[in-house]
């Protein structure tokens, strides 16, 4: 008879390996992910430096447009407020703004999207590749997403930005959960104000809201 009652052992390394992977992949952004995780995996097995490479050492492809906040925006404002959208749809809108492939796949692969893809998921690991850091990244999607036109700092709904603070944290891997959720209780209770939105300075400019 079959054993139903066998325990499954994790090894106890296996999380972090998985988190390293996760954030090597990001800073990558491989064109063919499975190839290059058999790199990765190998080179980690043979004790030899992963093939990871620097945003600074990815070479620009002059048939593409470059990433930019701006692109993003427009992006945002095709999207029309959806918090869902099909895949095939906005690979199409990617595709007819000019911009990579390999980062649109990427992008795809590390937030395991399927058919449908939660659009704030994505905007906030798109904007990742181009901030060295969480508040730059956090800051990046808050002027993606304010709607404000009058020259002030960008802004946008507390809520909002509790969850893209939670998700990148999750993806980054290397900021404990207690962490994020001190700076979100700090920034809630001693920063919001009563129209409940939060701006750019409000985090990068405030020395006691250290998301990292």
């Amino acid at each position: 008879m079959p054993q139903t009652d066998k325990q499954i052992c994790i090894p106890p390394e296996l999380p972090e390996l998985l988190k390293q992977f996760t954030k090597a992949a990001i800073r990558t952004q491989p064109q063919d992910l499975t190839q290059w995780a058999a790199e990765y995996f190998g080179a980690m097995s043979r004790g030899e430096i992963p093939p990871i490479r620097e945003r600074s050492e990815r070479v620009a492809l002059s048939n593409w447009a470059e990433l930019t906040p701006e692109l993003l925006k427009i992006l945002h404002s095709r999207v029309a407020g959806r918090l869902i959208i099909h895949t095939d749809e906005l690979a199409q809108m990617w595709k007819v703004l000019n911009l990579p492939t390999d980062l649109f796949n990427s992008v795809m692969n590390v937030g395991h999207f399927t058919e449908e893809i939660e659009w704030l998921k994505f905007l906030a690991l798109a904007c990742s590749s181009l901030g060295v850091t969480i508040a730059k990244t956090l800051k990046i999607v808050c002027e993606v997403l304010s709607s404000d036109h009058n020259g002030g700092p960008a802004r946008i709904p507390f809520s909002t930005f509790q969850f893209l603070y939670t998700y990148i944290a999750e993806v980054d891997g290397e900021i404990s959960a207690s962490h994020v959720s001190r700076m979100l209780s700090y920034i809630e209770q001693e920063v919001i104000g009563p129209d409940g939105l939060i701006k750019v300075n409000d985090f990068t400019q405030n020395p006691r809201v250290r998301l990292e």
